[in-house]
């Protein structure tokens, strides 16, 4: 595989979080400019925004749990080229699963829809991760 290929899901990854961090920026200025913001409580904690704002706050929030274990991964992957055409078709899929999950937790919150998601992403970083550690631990010595 090309390194474009390898890194196309990653830059797709970024650019999410980048989108979910703009949107995150516009319902918390509406929310200032409408008043319905807590000031003295929203230094404290997130409970002084309006829940729009904690849902996409919380949205933001998921671009660093999950999705680092992702970053590694390709990383890792690169410098010991181990990724292949599955382990790109896998990216596509982890990445697909969290535009899915983002785009639900910021307009419906529809968690019937935002669970399956999230779980789809999951499971395949975690099949993701299991093929690169086998690949590394029986791969032949490096040079």
């Amino acid at each position: 595989m090309t390194i474009p290929a390898i890194l196309l899901p990653v830059f797709v990854q970024v650019a999410l979080t980048f989108a979910v961090l703009f949107r995150l920026g516009a319902v918390r200025l509406r929310a200032v400019k409408a008043g319905s913001v807590e000031r003295e409580r929203v230094l404290i904690d997130d409970s002084g925004w309006p829940a729009q704002v904690r849902q996409a706050s919380n949205c933001f929030r998921n671009q660093f749990e999950v999705p680092v274990l992702f970053y590694a991964l390709v990383a890792f992957a690169l410098v010991t080229r181990q990724a292949d055409g599955l382990f790109v078709v896998l990216s596509w899929v982890f990445v697909l699963s969290r535009i899915v999950h983002a785009v639900v937790h910021v307009t419906s919150n529809a968690l019937s829809i935002r669970f399956p998601a999230y779980m789809v992403g999951v499971v395949v970083l975690m099949l993701m991760w299991i093929l690169f550690a086998l690949a590394i631990l029986f791969a032949p010595a490096m040079p």
